[in-house]
């Protein structure tokens, strides 16, 4: 969590929601302080919130008169603003075309596979485990064939793509979904989680079903 006093950021997530977690590790990250609001469903609902974000839904970034909705948004935000080294969310054609492919893979079959099932297994909700479970597995075999040979998603050290595609894919035996086929990713999983003042995704502990 953030330290300060009065800082000018606020972050509104909570504690076991991976999208939240991307922008807390990134915010640790960075170095940046922060206040921390956590927002449950009944915050959620509040006019309040609402006013920041009609949808209802978390993370939510406040930085001075900024509000920001949106996870991968508010990463490349906070990459762009604050990293001064440009490491993070690359310019270069080649490198910002795979950091934006791994962005998207984030908000597609990353959502609708591990973060789908941990959320159907964790909690319920509309959607089918088997669906969600056939896109994890092609998605995490594509993952396992492309870090065979490389450390990070996108370029030759970590970027944002690494820190958005983090949360889920670690906590994806929460949903069921075993990761001991995917030895690269579990090596990619170890790497990100010795990236610097990173806080690694907290596992649940809500009791599964058998």
């Amino acid at each position: 969590m953030g330290t300060g006093t009065d800082p000018a950021i606020t972050l509104y997530g909570t504690p076991l929601s991976g999208h939240a977690h991307r922008v807390e590790a990134f915010l640790n990250i960075l170095g940046l302080p922060y206040r921390y609001v956590e927002a449950n469903a009944a915050v959620r609902r509040s006019d309040a919130f609402l006013a920041l974000n009609p949808f209802g839904q978390i993370p939510v970034l406040v930085d001075g008169d900024l509000v920001l909705p949106d996870s991968v948004a508010i990463l490349v935000y906070l990459a762009d603003r604050y990293d001064a080294s440009g490491l993070w969310n690359p310019k270069a054609p080649d490198e910002a075309a795979q950091v934006q492919r791994w962005l998207s893979v984030a908000a597609g079959d990353l959502r609708f596979g591990p973060a789908l099932a941990r959320i159907l297994t964790l909690w319920g909700g509309a959607g089918t485990l088997a669906d969600a479970h056939r896109i994890a597995e092609r998605l995490l075999r594509f993952m396992d064939s492309h870090l065979a040979t490389r450390d990070w998603l996108a370029a030759e050290r970590p970027t944002i793509a690494d820190i958005a595609c983090y949360a889920y894919v670690a906590r994806a035996p929460e949903g069921h979904i075993p990761l001991d086929p995917y030895p690269a990713v579990r090596r990619w999983l170890e790497r990100v989680e010795a990236i610097p003042a990173l806080t690694p995704m907290p596992e649940s502990a809500i009791p599964q079903p058998a």
